[in-house]
């Protein structure tokens, strides 16, 4: 079974893909970790991206392409695998659709967990982390037993630049400006399975399993 899987920031994408692994078992194939796998082998590729990313710039499709292509002719990929952070745009989507007739595949389902933006702004802006060890807490979800401090090592807690609440809104509104054509794209193709990502980490998957119809292996 071969999978993309969408959602904005702070969706609960990578605690989906995860429980999609070990129910399905099929590789996850994130964009960030093969690039950086790349990058650590040396592959031509591989120094292609290191050249882009050392000045912080975006590795061009081209590349990230090309990478995409040798990860999904692993053997691990034999019996399916789960895009996550590939395809973010329609040309992407078009340049995946050419790498899958190359090498005789196809997407299966595309699932896309929707979650309303208000509700992604309050789960994101809460996030809290200690400055001394690292630790993660939410306001919300996971406080701290005593306010502003680290329960593991009295750290001081602070939010980070990219968890303030006019950088979540400018990331989010760049997501729907950039995936909305993309998701249409996949709808036109019936291949769209949205998912209501509000509930439990249990409930979501639920919902998971029924859109993709399948037994697991």
């Amino acid at each position: 079974m071969n999978l993309i899987l969408l959602g904005p920031p702070g969706a609960g994408k990578g605690t989906q893909a995860q429980m999609i692994v070990e129910r399905y078992h099929i590789p996850q194939i994130s964009t960030g970790d093969i690039l950086r796998a790349a990058v650590k082998e040396g592959t031509d590729l591989g120094k292609q991206a290191k050249a882009f990313m050392t000045k912080g710039e975006l590795v061009p499709d081209e590349v990230v392409i090309g990478i995409i292509d040798q990860r999904l002719r692993e053997p691990d990929c034999k019996t399916g695998f789960i895009l996550d952070g590939f395809p973010r745009t329609t040309p992407q989507a078009e340049a995946l659709q050419a790498i899958l007739t190359k090498i005789e595949k196809s997407v299966d389902h595309v699932v896309n967990i929707e979650v309303d933006s208000e509700e992604l702004v309050r789960r994101l802006t809460g996030r809290r982390t200690c400055k001394n060890c690292g630790g993660m807490f939410h306001i919300h979800f996971h406080p701290p037993q005593k306010e502003g401090v680290c329960d593991r090592c009295g750290g001081i807690l602070y939010q980070r630049e990219d968890d303030r609440e006019e950088t979540i809104r400018t990331r989010l509104k760049e997501y729907q400006k950039q995936t909305a054509p993309l998701i249409k794209y996949y709808q036109d193709k019936r291949l769209l399975r949205p998912i209501q990502g509000v509930g439990g980490q249990s409930q979501i998957f639920e919902q998971v399993v029924r859109a993709l119809g399948t037994t697991p292996a």
